[in-house]
């Protein structure tokens, strides 16, 4: 017997109806490329996207087509977001920060028809526009005033496009199950590797977003999205925003930690989002620049994904800023969210001390998404804290398959996707990533956690970031080399003020064998640390004797 419900499709143009419906003059703010801050509602999204539509079918974009952007976190981008996947179409966002010939491959192995650009990336598509195969032509994501001249073949100013187009349009229903978006993952080994993701699963993820015991997104927030829209979508955040009706405020290419600071003051930021590379920056512009940041914000929590969460910078941001730190964790393929660090009932009660030690774990898992621990064989492994094993990870907003089915089959017998993690999952259910499988370090027989290792080292007065990478040992297999960046204008710190700092801070076979300095560190597209770089800068290093 089947229940007599109405069978009604989960597709992404349903947000922006809804948000149009009900939170008409909620507001979209945008640092635009050209300058300006432009100001727009959900009701105004809900008519140009439906321009975009138009103009899709003008262009003979079909359902199925890729259609790719190049584009900062912005208002004409949060267009296509619905415009492009609404009428049946896939948004391919491009990552820009990738090399370019990634760019180009990319671009050819999904087939792209169309690629939109903003014009801050003018010069990397006038490079490669004519190897860029299926490109039939290019958007300037801009008006005619600002169009630039280039020598790119097919030039199209995007005001102009849609401008021309009905402001009406009748969305198309289909299944739910089909394409919405495409994204590629950052591609540390090879190609990268296209993650297709459906309107069922985009939906459902938004209103994982919009739960209380998920990221709380409401019509009530402020919210600073500085994750960016061309990585994975923006942890979601333009479905969820429509879903709730919440004021989004994008930062467009400005994310220094002064224009971070500002939108966050002038717009009463109440929930921002992003990785931890660019909140370092805007703690460090606070500690210098703001006089009391308690006063002048209205800022409550900062979620923090894409890399681990140092102890440090949750403890800065409440200490400085009286916001709470929701660490998170996902990936790709998980589009992104898997687990959130929301507390509990029973830490009600808890120190700043007990909570930062609950904060720095990635969190519990929530509706939707299952994990599971394993050994090397495959076998499951307990959730006590302290058994340390694969993580793998199955839902309905998780991976199936790469696109053009690359790289063959990712799941295990019980379907579930392996993240490449090793965690541990307490019995109260958060779950705490001590490395990736490729960058644990196995010393003596036992695992060393370079993530935790380089969290303490971060902690210390004068470092500004910190990476730890095993090196060959005669005799205990591998050892940690810590590889550590200076904070500028701070006292200078030498190996021997590091090891000392850290004997407090870590268990004592667990100090790195050696402290060695540099100017910058290396990061993949998305702002990651890449340990396979510093692996090749330090591939002939020995510990001294």
């Amino acid at each position: 017997m089947f229940g007599l419900m109405q069978d009604r499709p989960l597709l992404i143009s349903s947000l922006i109806e809804h948000a149009a419906a009900f939170h008409p003059h909620a507001e979209i703010v945008s640092r635009t490329v050209e300058g300006p801050i432009h100001r727009c509602t959900y009701a105004d999204i809900r008519r140009r996207a439906m321009q975009v539509a138009n103009a899709m079918q003008t262009l003979g974009v079909r359902p199925g087509d890729r259609v790719g952007t190049l584009a900062w976190n912005g208002y004409r981008h949060m267009e296509l977001y619905f415009g492009v996947s609404g009428m049946g179409a896939v948004l391919h966002t491009i990552n820009p920060r990738l090399f370019p010939e990634q760019i180009e491959y990319i671009a050819n192995h999904a087939e792209d028809q169309y690629i939109f650009f903003d014009v801050s990336f003018t010069a990397l598509i006038e490079k490669l526009a004519p190897r860029m195969k299926s490109v039939k032509a290019f958007i300037a994501m801009t008006d005619r005033a600002n169009m630039p001249t280039a020598d790119i073949p097919g030039l199209i100013c995007y005001e102009d496009l849609i401008g021309r187009e009905p402001v009406e349009y009748a969305w198309p229903e289909f299944d739910e199950r089909a394409a919405s978006s495409l994204c590629y993952t950052s591609g540390t080994t090879g190609n990268p590797k296209g993650v297709l993701y459906s309107h069922r699963s985009s939906v459902l993820h938004a209103f994982l977003a919009c739960s209380v015991d998920g990221l709380g997104l409401a019509a009530a927030e402020s919210a600073l999205v500085v994750v960016p829209m061309f990585h994975v979508n923006a942890w979601g955040m333009p479905y969820a925003g429509a879903m709730c009706g919440a004021k989004l405020v994008l930062p467009g290419p400005a994310m220094d930690g002064k224009s971070l600071y500002e939108l966050i003051r002038d717009e009463g930021v109440t929930l921002a989002l992003g990785v931890p590379t660019v909140w370092q920056m805007l703690l460090q512009h606070a500690e210098r620049n703001a006089t009391d940041p308690k006063r002048e914000l209205v800022l409550r929590r900062v979620v923090i994904g894409g890399s681990s969460a140092p102890r440090s910078m949750c403890e800065a941001f409440e200490t400085l800023m009286g916001a709470f730190v929701v660490h998170a964790w996902g990936m790709t393929e998980m589009s992104p969210i898997g687990t959130i660090c929301n507390l509990l009932p029973k830490h009600k009660r808890a120190s700043l001390e007990q909570r930062l030690d609950l904060q720095v774990k990635q969190g519990r898992g929530v509706y939707g998404v299952e994990l599971k621990l394993t050994d090397e064989d495959g076998n499951r492994l307990p959730h006590d804290g302290t058994t340390a094993g694969h993580l793998k990870v199955r839902g309905p907003w998780i991976a199936n398959a790469y696109f053009h089915d690359d790289g063959g089959s990712i799941l295990d017998d019980e379907c579930f996707f392996d993240t490449g993690d090793i965690a541990t999952i307490d019995l109260d259910g958060y779950m705490h990533i001590t490395d990736r499988a490729k960058d644990v370090i196995k010393s003596g027989g036992e695992w060393i956690s370079s993530i935790d290792l380089e969290n303490a080292a971060v902690g210390m007065p004068g470092v500004a970031e910190a990476a730890v990478i095993g090196i060959a040992h005669p005799k205990w297999q591998e050892r940690p080399l810590l590889i550590i960046v200076r904070k500028p204008d701070c006292p200078l710190i030498n190996k021997d003020d590091v090891l000392q700092y850290l004997e407090s801070q870590v268990a004592r076979w667990w100090l790195p064998d050696d402290v060695v300095f540099i100017e910058e560190m290396p990061h993949t597209a998305t702002g990651k640390l890449q340990k396979m770089a510093l692996r090749q800068m330090f591939r002939d290093y020995r510990f001294p004797a």
